[in-house]
């Protein structure tokens, strides 16, 4: 099924850090680490995000260096809240190529997390699916997936 991608905000941006997915406990407090990076006044920008359940914390932060062992492609958005399927169908031709993903949602958009060695794969998969790449956040400047 191809995607929704008639709108400039489902245009789709690579972008250029790479980040790390750390697991902890949901017995024991949330990281210090990760609440530092939660203050307001030390935040960079970019993405940074924890999330605690009843089975986990899960800590994503924008790594230093090329210690990361993600990539992200964010969604331009921002996207109505009543818009649906938008994962779902962008996860689909990821899945098809057997490229494991890591979402994380918020209010105006949707960034997924692709394994490093796997972003030029996902990129083709995606282009190959009619999703569109912009240079920047703007949605200007749309370039085919595939380079060309």
């Amino acid at each position: 099924m191809p995607p929704p991608i008639i709108h400039p905000c489902l245009h789709l941006e690579v972008l250029p850090e790479t980040f790390y997915v750390k697991q902890y406990s949901p017995a024991g407090e949330v990281p210090p680490d990760a609440l530092s990076e939660l203050n307001v006044t030390k935040a960079r920008s970019g993405i940074f995000s924890v999330t605690r359940t009843a089975d986990e914390i899960s800590v994503v932060g924008e790594a230093h260096g090329d210690g990361g062992d993600w990539r992200c492609i964010k969604i331009a958005g921002p996207m109505e809240f009543e818009l649906t399927g938008v994962i779902a169908n962008f996860s689909t031709p990821l899945k098809d190529a057997k490229i494991p993903v890591f979402a994380i949602s918020t209010w105006n958009t949707d960034y997924v997390l692709i394994p490093k060695g796997k972003m030029t794969e996902a990129i083709s998969a995606l282009g190959a699916d009619g999703w569109q790449f912009t240079e920047n956040l703007g949605c200007d400047g749309i370039v085919d997936a595939m380079g060309t």
